[in-house]
């Protein structure tokens, strides 16, 4: 089923950077082509909130691979769409 060229594991990197109330969680999806797709998702704490880093990650992290999903998505429709000249709707 699988092309032979293709590498049927992707690998997925999530870095992270965060101030005092924003936490930003980079995730970078690499496909073994030479493609990769870098999203983005962030978390805001209230300043009257405890520091809990790990929730501030877990959260953007959560964001980002939303965004990831979306946008795989989105680029599986165009693709199909291109092949089949039919408009495509793929749900989440």
């Amino acid at each position: 089923m699988y092309d032979a060229k293709l590498d049927p594991n992707w690998h997925v990197d999530i870095e992270f950077g965060e101030d005092e109330t924003h936490t930003r969680a980079t995730v970078c999806a690499d496909f073994g082509t030479g493609e990769t797709m870098i999203t983005r998702g962030d978390a805001y704490r209230h300043p009257k909130d405890a520091r809990q880093p790990m929730v501030g990650e877990e959260i953007a992290a959560a964001r980002g691979l939303i965004a990831l999903g979306t946008a795989l998505l989105e680029t599986a429709s165009m693709q199909i769409e291109q092949s089949t000249h039919h408009p495509v709707h793929l749900y989440r």
